[in-house]
């Protein structure tokens, strides 16, 4: 089964093991580096499709949220499934539209979230520090330079970093020293800026809500596909004021097309991986909308 690990959290090697799985049982998918991390591990981007509606996936931008990336695989591995099955709708949606899926945006922060420090990296001893010399990292959202990727991207960058008010590299809320700083961010910018996406998903944790504004930036239909994919998951849309520099912000400044954060599930993060199940029984149906969406 997908996300199986007797460690409690879907860390990088688990999630390429993963990817190696999907690719043997369905050809039809293809996979792609799109960038890396700070320490060199790829950010994998996966594709399934071959129809003209690109939509693009992602999840854990924030380190501790890494049961975002449990829950695409899980998706990927559903929807090639069906397709390899011969179910009408997967082969609809296989020939309109192309998935485009970075389940592990933050491999290096998810596993410093889930192993902590090992004693050997060079960053060691400094992520010690800005974790106020605790070595339980749980609560890290951060890459492994103590820098917010989610606070990254350049739309209202120095009004986010302004009003998180975060001087330095830390767990969280840390803007870095100029938008796209980080080689994350950078690659998924970059990785973005070459496919003309329709829509694009950015799974986070934790609070069943549906985030689809910025600054009047969204086109007109924003507003319904956001009621559309609570009705089919349960999530609240909520229309957000003072917030910056997202992935989804710039998405939607940048392209003027849909883009969306949905907090997943709902507790405390990181949510326990037992809790995957449950989230996805309502993410699914949330993704699959996403994807039969007609503008």
């Amino acid at each position: 089964m997908y996300g199986y690990s007797r460690v409690p959290g879907y860390h990088f090697s688990l999630f390429r093991a993963d990817c190696d799985l999907l690719l043997r049982k369905y050809p039809f998918v293809r996979a792609y580096a799109v960038g890396c991390s700070v320490l060199g591990k790829p950010l994998i981007a996966l594709r399934l499709g071959e129809g003209g509606r690109p939509i693009h996936m992602n999840g854990s931008f924030h380190a501790n949220e890494w049961i975002t990336s449990a829950l695409l695989m899980r998706f990927l591995d559903d929807l090639a499934g069906s397709y390899a099955a011969g179910e009408a709708g997967a082969a609809r949606l296989y020939k309109e539209t192309t998935l485009w899926a970075v389940p592990m945006v933050n491999p290096d922060g998810v596993d410093l979230s889930l192993f902590g420090t090992t004693g050997i990296l060079p960053l060691d001893r400094q992520l010690l520090e800005w974790n106020g010399g605790s070595g339980r990292f749980d609560q890290w959202k951060a890459n492994i330079r103590g820098v917010d990727l989610n606070d990254q991207f350049p739309a209202g960058w120095e009004e986010e970093r302004l009003r998180r008010g975060v001087a330095g590299p830390g767990p969280r809320d840390y803007a870095g020293i100029c938008p796209l700083s980080e080689p994350e961010a950078q690659a998924m910018a970059s990785f973005t800026m070459s496919i003309p996406f329709d829509t694009v998903i950015a799974l986070h944790t934790q609070g069943k809500e549906i985030y689809w504004n910025y600054k009047e930036y969204e086109p007109a239909d924003a507003e319904e596909l956001a009621a559309r994919l609570g009705q089919a998951s349960g999530y609240k849309p909520v229309k957000l004021t003072d917030s910056d520099a997202g992935y989804k912000d710039w998405f939607i400044k940048r392209f003027r097309r849909p883009g969306f954060t949905v907090e997943a599930g709902e507790g405390v993060n990181p949510l326990p991986y037992s809790d995957v199940p449950a989230i996805y029984a309502e993410v699914k149906p949330l993704l699959l909308e996403a994807m039969q969406w007609r503008r």
